[in-house]
């Protein structure tokens, strides 16, 4: 039923865009042509036959929106272009204009996609007061298994919610319930439990070497109409969720890789080089007096160099103003600065406390190695000794380093002269990179341009 009238309202959306097209093609609203409405209902049941192929009738339960909205472009872009090669093909293009095909594939794309985002808000709304939720029986040990039910309770507008935990594991004195779940141990009573409540979603959250009960569960159900989903428990082993990717046509899933990966990360490269580019002409006199003030007030270069690593550890030499006294460092060794530390020149401790020293690594995000936002690359000899004592520490090249980052802004900056320190600044770069988004960069800027320039940790 739902499926019928998600194809209803695609069919309305169509047919909307190709009347806002119209208008806004002749300056006010008229009727279709003859050549424009037989092209509209020949698109229209292209659409009907084509939208399935993209998957953007299947449940969308608990899955990304924005995946969603790229299948409906792609499928509405297959539709027109079918359209109009069948219209050369049976010499009707002429007949057709070709302003009004570009306004109706944008107007449709549109209506197409807000009547989309409208519906699933409707639906999380219904979702989040209780209704329209499906069963979910879990198969795993507690740990597992809380993991998974504070994600469905947490979640409530993806529509889930725990019926059950099967654990084969624990003896007869283990707990009776996880969280409020019941606990079943017999797996003849689980399969029971399934089939008289209805349960839809079977969840097995089992190890890798579960294969056995794992194939006893599928053969127990394949005559009956459940979704059988393996979420294997690989948190110990990856500090990332990621997705099931393709592999050479084999499932596979990454278990140490970026999370920033193809696509995703154009808007961030766009967005490095404009506000790069422009933070660069705008300043450009500011960085004359600095870089002025800096060869007056003591002698060395204007420029500070030091190899960092960047995107999967590939090293690049990060620029700064000079902000200490030139001297030499025990090889393998870098002294990080401290409180009144004598090294750092009097111009040197105004542009630290206000991380003006860290404006001429702008170049280095139009060179490509860094960007706006990332995680702090460190001293190459840091990297060395924290690498082994904060887990997670080298993970953090995943992506680019950048000038500002989520630990920065939120106080985790300057001096580490603890590993505890260390520890909480990785712990807020790994958030970040779980979390991922360009609106989160975007916050990241904003917060910076707010607060971030100066802190009583910058010295």
């Amino acid at each position: 039923m739902l499926s019928v009238l998600a194809r209803i309202f695609d069919v309305a959306a169509i047919a909307a865009g190709a009347l806002l097209a119209a208008a806004l093609h002749r300056g006010q609203f008229v009727p279709l042509t003859d050549a424009e409405s037989v092209a509209l209902a020949f698109n229209c049941v292209l659409a009907i036959w084509m939208f399935p192929a993209f998957g953007i009738y299947k449940s969308w339960r608990g899955k990304s929106l924005y995946v969603l909205f790229a299948r409906v472009c792609a499928a509405w872009l297959a539709v027109e272009g079918t359209g109009i090669l069948l219209s050369f093909s049976l010499h009707r293009a002429d007949s057709l204009s070709r302003l009004w095909l570009a306004y109706w594939v944008v107007a449709s794309v549109a209506l197409l996609i807000v009547s989309k985002a409208l519906v699933h808000m409707v639906l999380r709304g219904i979702r989040r007061e209780g209704y329209n939720q499906k069963a979910v029986a879990v198969v795993g040990g507690p740990r597992y298994g809380r993991f998974l039910i504070e994600h469905m309770r947490f979640h409530p507008e993806a529509g889930f919610h725990p019926a059950l935990v099967f654990d084969e594991d624990s003896d007869a004195d283990g707990a009776a319930a996880i969280d409020g779940v019941p606990v079943e141990r017999n797996l003849q009573a689980m399969l029971e439990f399934v089939r008289k409540n209805e349960v839809r979603e079977l969840w097995l959250a089992l190890p890798i070497t579960k294969e056995r009960t794992i194939h006893r569960i599928v053969t127990a159900l394949r005559n009956d109409f459940v979704n059988i989903r393996f979420i294997p428990d690989v948190r110990s082993l990856s500090f990332f969720s990621q997705p099931v990717v393709d592999l050479l046509g084999v499932p596979a899933i990454n278990l140490a890789a970026s999370p920033v990966t193809d696509l995703r990360v154009l808007p961030k490269r766009v967005f490095d080089i404009v506000f790069a580019g422009g933070v660069l002409v705008a300043l450009a006199p500011l960085l004359a007096v600095i870089a002025l003030a800096v060869k007056l007030t003591s002698k060395g270069p204007v420029f500070f160099k030091q190899r960092r690593k960047g995107l999967d550890g590939n090293e690049f030499e990060i620029y700064k103003f000079r902000s200490m006294k030139v001297h030499a460092e025990v090889a393998g060794q870098i002294t990080q600065a401290r409180r009144n530390d004598p090294r750092v020149t009097r111009v040197g401790a105004f542009l630290r406390r206000t991380s003006l020293d860290e404006l001429p690594q702008f170049i280095n995000v139009l060179k490509g190695e860094m960007s706006v936002v990332g995680p702090r690359p460190h001293a190459l000899a840091h990297d060395d000794i924290y690498k082994d004592l904060v887990r997670g520490y080298m993970a953090r090249y995943r992506i680019k380093p950048g000038i500002t980052g989520w630990a920065q802004v939120n106080g985790f900056r300057g001096e580490t002269d603890r590993v505890e320190k260390m520890r909480d600044r990785v712990r807020f770069d790994l958030h970040y990179m779980q979390h991922w988004s360009f609106a989160l960069d975007l916050r990241i800027v904003a917060m910076t341009m707010l607060k971030g320039f100066a802190g009583q940790n910058a010295y």
